[in-house]
């Protein structure tokens, strides 16, 4: 199978995982509750264990171990800082009831429409690398959009969206990540791709630090705290086992 047709499945299969959020309106919510956090745990331990050991040691072996590689690294760190700061934006939305109308549900989107664009990119420079790292990288990603596409749909239907226009708009800021990893297999003959592993690792550290952690850190409860933390382990071991094997 071709490098490019890869990047197509993996996008419409992202694409695929925003019509996920529409489990909130079956789940009871203190089955869900129950649920969320321990998944935001596990995507926060795969996000850092796919960037420290597996996009880091990868983009070293593509473009050396120079100081530039992990300035590619802060800099994506930092887009996302930027990102969040001006946009008000947050992967998990603990409290829907909170949110009023207006256009917090459009910033959501237009934030998550950005970073899934960045994220398409990410992962189809890895596919453009090598197969197996772009199969990685993907499963990484996707392990974050569970509990984010989850508590993105939740806040916008009890912000006011009808559940119909709710899931559309999810899944057509999710196409973004087809549409970057286009962008990307464009720009593979004219400069190195390899540039946005360690770019795209800069995100993956951010989300699972400045976003994730400080979700299930608030944990109130000894049990819960056990979970949350056995959860994020698991995710974080398992990509390092991973990367013993690979």
């Amino acid at each position: 199978m071709s490098t490019l047709a890869w990047i197509t499945i993996s996008g419409v299969a992202m694409s695929a995982l925003a019509l996920i959020g529409s489990v909130t309106l079956v789940l009871p919510s203190r089955m869900f509750d129950r649920i969320v956090l321990p998944l935001v745990a596990l995507a926060a331990g795969s996000l850092l264990g796919g960037a420290l050991f597996h996009m880091l040691p990868a983009s070293v072996v593509a473009l050396g171990n120079e100081l530039s590689v992990y300035g590619l690294v802060a800099l994506g760190f930092l887009s996302f800082l930027v990102l969040e700061q001006f946009l008000h934006w947050h992967h998990c939305h603990r409290d829907h009831n909170h949110v009023s109308h207006g256009p917090v549900g459009y910033l959501i989107l237009a934030a998550d429409g950005l970073h899934n664009f960045i994220g398409g990119i990410g992962v189809a420079s890895a596919f453009i690398i090598d197969i197996q790292l772009g199969v990685i990288t993907w499963l990484i990603a996707a392990a974050h959009e569970v509990p984010q596409e989850l508590g993105d749909f939740g806040l916008l239907v009890h912000s006011g969206w009808r559940k119909g226009r709710a899931l559309m708009f999810n899944v057509l800021s999710a196409a973004t990540f087809l549409v970057g990893g286009y962008v990307a297999y464009l720009l593979s003959g004219d400069i190195d791709v390899a540039v946005f592993i360690p770019f795209a690792a800069g995100n993956f550290i951010y989300i699972a630090a400045a976003d994730l952690i400080p979700e299930f850190s608030h944990e109130e409860t000894a049990r819960g705290k056990v979970v949350v933390t056995l959860t994020f382990l698991v995710g974080l071991g398992a990509l390092y086992l991973l990367a013993g094997m690979v």
